[in-house]
Parts: C-alpha cells; sequence; structure tokens
C-alpha cells in the first residue's frame, strides 16, 4: 500500500480492498471472515444507508458495542461519509453513556444488543435513533455510497476518555492524525499481508483502533475478535485456533500470565525458590518457561505490543530473558495515540523506545514530555478552555506525563505530573471526575479520592449534622442524636465524633449506600473500594484548592 495513496480513513480500507481483494479482514473467531473486498462493499452499502437517513458530513455517530467485525463496518461507514464516529466504551455506565452522547450531539448509534440497555430510555423518547449492529438493519442499501469529499484536516472522531457529568473532554481527531499515525506504526511490527492479529482490547480506546484495527487493516492482515470477554477459558482456545502472529495487550495481561502460571512453576519447589535468585540461573528457568509461553501464544508470534500502562520490571526481566518478541509503544488518546515505540528487537529495558518518524518531543524544565507533529489532536469537543490549557504558547501539547530522553533518543517514563491514576488495566482514573460524583450525594461537603494499596479509596467531609438528624429521624429508639450524646462533649466538633462513634453502624451503612450509588455511575474501573470518613475539613489552598500531597498515602 502506497503512503502517498492514503490521505484519509476510507483511502486505508479502498486501497486494502483493491491489493488484497479476497483476503480476510475481519473475523469473530469462530466464524466465517469477511475479505477486504466484501468489508469494503458492506461499509458502502451501509454508508448509503446512514445517507438515506438523512446523516451527512455534519453528523455524529456513535459506536457502543463490544469488539465484533460489525464494528469495523461501521467505523468505515460512518467516515466514508463524512460524519465523525463516536467510539463509546463499553464498560461505561449507562449514565457516562447518556452525558456522552448528549455532550457530542449524538443522534444515530451503532448499539449491540448487550448495551442497548443503556439507552433505551433514549430510543424510546425519540431523542436517539439506535442501529442493531449484528444485523445492520435498516441501514443496508442496495446502493454503494460515494465516496465523499473529505479533507484530511477534517474531523474523524470525537474520543471520550470518560464521561462523568461536568467533566467529559472528547478528543477532535482528524483524518490527519489518525492516518499519519497508522502510517508510521505499521512500519514497526513489519506485518505482513495475510498474517493474523487477534484482538483482546476495547476498539473504543484509541491504542486498539488505531494500532490493533487500522494498522493491520492497512496492511493486509486479518483481524479476529472474541466473541466473550478474555477469560482464560475464552483465550486460550482462541490462541489455539488462530496462532496469531500479532497482538496488543495492557501491561497486566502478560503480568497475570507470569505470576499466575510462570512463577507458581518455576519456584514450586525450594530448590528451585533457592536457585532462582542467582540470576544466570534465573535466566535459564526464564528462557525454559519462555518457550512455553511462546508455544501457549500459538508458537507463530513476532510481535507482542504492550501500551497502556508500565510494564512492571520483573515481567519485563521475564520477557527479555525468555526472548519473548514484546514492544513497548507510548501515547495517548490526544497523540492519536502513538508517539513513541520499539520493535520487539530494540527494546530498552523499562524504557520506551524513540519517538516514531514525523512526530518530535522535547522536555521541558520541568520534565514534562511535550509533542508536536501530525498526530496531534485539533482540541478537546465544544471546550476550548481545556484545549487553551494542554497546549503550549508555541503549539506543544502537554502530555502531563514526567520523562528522560536518552542520548540516544529513547524516551523512558518517570510519572505523572498531576493526580492521575492508573486503573489495574491502564485505564485513565481522574480523581476530580470521581468526586465531582461523590459530591452530589446527600450530605457529602467535599471529597478526595486517591489509592491506597491499588484500591480507590474516598475520603469524604459529611455535613455530619444533617446525617445524624436524618439517622435520628428514621430510627425509633433515637428522638434526639444530641440528648443521646449528652454534656460530655466540650464543644461541637466532639459532640459530633462522639455522636458518629454512638450511631457508628447507622454511618457505616449511609457509607456503604453512597459507594453504591456512586459506582453505579462510574465505569467498572473507576469505581471506589472504600469510603473513609474525613472528620474535619481537608486544608486547601489560597484558591480553595484541597491541599491532596496532605492526605494522599
Amino acid at each position: 500500500m502506497s503512503d502517498t495513496s492514503v490521505r484519509t480513513i476510507p483511502d486505508i480500507l479502498e486501497t486494502a480492498s483493491q491489493t488484497w481483494p479476497d483476503q480476510p479482514a475481519l473475523s469473530f473467531v469462530d466464524g466465517t471472515p469477511l475479505s477486504f473486498g466484501a468489508t469494503e462493499d458492506l461499509s458502502a452499502r451501509v454508508g448509503a444507508g446512514l445517507m438515506q437517513k438523512g446523516l451527512n458530513t455534519d453528523s455524529h455517530v456513535a459506536i457502543l458495542s463490544e469488539n465484533m467485525p460489525h464494528w469495523g463496518v461501521a467505523y468505515f461507514a460512518i467516515t466514508r461519509i463524512g460524519a465523525a464516529v463516536v467510539p463509546i466504551l463499553p464498560d461505561f455506565s449507562a449514565h457516562e453513556v447518556k452525558n456522552i452522547l448528549e455532550h457530542a450531539e449524538v443522534k444515530t448509534v451503532f448499539v449491540s444488543e448487550r448495551q442497548r440497555p443503556k439507552i433505551t430510555d433514549l430510543i424510546d423518547a425519540g431523542k436517539i435513533i439506535a442501529i442493531p449492529i449484528e444485523t445492520l438493519e435498516g441501514v443496508i442499501s442496495d446502493q454503494r455510497a460515494d465516496r465523499m469529499a473529505i479533507d484530511e484536516g477534517d474531523l474523524a472522531a470525537i474520543i471520550y476518555t470518560s464521561g462523568t457529568t461536568g467533566t467529559s473532554k472528547g478528543v477532535m481527531l482528524t483524518h490527519r492524525n489518525i492516518v499519519s499515525n497508522v502510517l508510521v506504526a505499521r512500519t514497526i511490527p513489519a506485518i505482513e499481508a495475510g498474517q493474523s492479529m487477534l484482538s483482546v482490547l476495547p476498539l473504543s480506546h484509541t491504542y486498539e483502533c488505531t494500532l490493533g484495527f487500522l494498522v493491520p487493516i492497512s496492511s493486509g492482515a486479518c483481524v479476529y475478535y472474541l466473541s466473550k470477554p478474555p477469560s482464560p477459558t475464552v483465550l486460550m482456545p482462541a490462541l489455539d485456533k488462530i496462532r496469531p502472529h500479532l497482538m496488543l495487550s495492557v501491561p497486566l495481561f502478560i503480568e497475570k500470565i507470569f505470576r499466575n502460571r510462570v512463577l507458581p512453576q518455576i519456584t514450586g519447589k525450594a530448590l528451585l525458590r533457592m536457585l532462582y535468585r542467582i540470576r544466570p540461573v534465573q535466566k535459564l528457568l526464564h528462557r525454559a518457561a519462555g518457550r512455553k509461553v511462546y508455544a501457549m501464544f500459538g508458537g507463530r508470534l513476532h510481535f507482542f505490543g504492550v501500551g497502556g500502562a508500565k510494564l512492571a520490571p520483573d515481567v519485563e526481566r521475564f520477557l527479555r530473558d525468555a526472548r519473548f518478541p514484546y514492544a513497548i509503544g507510548y501515547g495517548l488518546t490526544e497523540t492519536s495515540p502513538l508517539v513513541a515505540g520499539s520493535a520487539p528487537q530494540d527494546t530498552t529495558f523499562q524504557a520506551i523506545g524513540p519517538v516514531v518518524d514525523g512526530v518530535s518531543v522535547r522536555l521541558s524544565e520541568e520534565g514534562e514530555v511535550q509533542v508536536k507533529g501530525p498526530n496531534v489532536m485539533a482540541g478537546y469537543f465544544r471546550n476550548e478552555t481545556q484545549t487553551s490549557e494542554v497546549f503550549t504558547a508555541d503549539g506543544w501539547f502537554r502530555t502531563g506525563d514526567i520523562g528522560t530522553l536518552s542520548k540516544d533518543g529513547v524516551l523512558a517514563l518517570r510519572g505523572r505530573i498531576k493526580n492521575m491514576i492508573l486503573g489495574p488495566s491502564g485505564e485513565n482514573i481522574y480523581p476530580e471526575q470521581i468526586e465531582a460524583v461523590i459530591n452530589e450525594k446527600d450530605y457529602v461537603e467535599e471529597s478526595l479520592v486517591m489509592q491506597v494499596s491499588g484500591k480507590l479509596v474516598g475520603k469524604v467531609y459529611l455535613n455530619y449534622e444533617a446525617l445524624l438528624d436524618h439517622i435520628a429521624a428514621v430510627r425509633s429508639d433515637v428522638k434526639d442524636w444530641h440528648a443521646a450524646v449528652g454534656a460530655q462533649a466540650k464543644d461541637q466538633s466532639e459532640q459530633i465524633k462522639l455522636a458518629v462513634d454512638a450511631f457508628r453502624d447507622d454511618v457505616n451503612q449511609y457509607l456503604k449506600d453512597c459507594r453504591e450509588r456512586v459506582n453505579s455511575e462510574l465505569s467498572s474501573y473507576a469505581r471506589i473500594a472504600e469510603m473513609v470518613l474525613q472528620m474535619e475539613p481537608f486544608e486547601k489552598t489560597p484558591t480553595m484548592k484541597i491541599k491532596r500531597y496532605l492526605y494522599t498515602e
């Protein structure tokens, strides 16, 4: 595929279908593949169906679905007619989904049967047109949609990394942003036409969409999807059947394999545990175990991309010793996503790799990684203020990550500048967004979310008098909580503390109920594991922001 012939997303599929018309392109693991030619034709006819429903280049069309071949068909159909795709993560709550649809001005949604209940009320009210993605019923036209005149700078996608009320940030990516990233990223794995890729990450995330969908399509590889979540009982047979050449993953995936499968076998006996501490012996054990892991993946894997979070040092040491074909990448939704990365033969321990061609990176005085290039977003949808905040005066995108650049140009990361927490699978968790949900609940004055021992904990400062009044009102054996405490308190603050202790079971029940209500509005990876009381108001800066550093553990 010639780079000069590919300028927009529809160009990717059109060129691929002309080059490999009969080769398989998209398939379920246990399904019949759609060829490149069939995928292009179906997307053209679905595009015509969308246009017959009145959609045009100004439309924003959402995809709310688990991974499947028709996800890709819908994506190409939407971009073919010049509309913008709004991919929504399937694990977003109904509350978040509705916020995104409203903020992104979406009126049409490709939705799976499993996700449909999240928007049933909007469908019934006539606010949303729902297209069943499994069948594409109602949008497969007898005609093919003509290719719209699309410019490289036209909007291709609006991608939300969160859907929480009041804090939604829709990343606007143009055709130039995405296509430029596809063209440079596909040179790293050295993909050959006819190879197979097994997809295990959500297509709604830019990481998988650009690198795990568009890159293999542009290279003539077939992408296979699981029909169920990637549990071991689902994944192992899929690996055995597909024997993929390529996969993308987050660190947690390979870390679980190492800790749950490899380590128990290596250190199962006392003698091996002792020998494992000797580095040369450890390398030999890793090498032997690595051959088994490689065989488990089908025996022909040549690219296993890892991104989204930092890989644990002991796991990376195992992968290096085992000569497992892992590669590290770094990027953000705002950068389409890839900024830096390395091929398996070029990895550097606990580093990312060189910056990709066509993209520039610099470090600020604070060490912040700043990016400029054709992959950098156009801005945040309907949010000029936040857009201006993430760009420097001379036009560089501020990633918020602290990094280093070696003399050889290898990028390594050291952490976040601000408060972002990485979830168990590399998800971006923003404490302020969870706090906004907590602070809406009855009796909550303010809150602070932090990570403690790998779990999210919410500290809440409450309107204790109002809560205690409520507890006294619903209890038949208490008329006045003040009287229940008696005259032993020196002041009001001590009186409240004594009352909270006296009604501890009721207060704990409130915290439990509050946590459940909050979690019902959050994605699964951003849910609070525990809520604890903050008895005094949080200390604040002169601008009335909580001094987080005083409370993080």
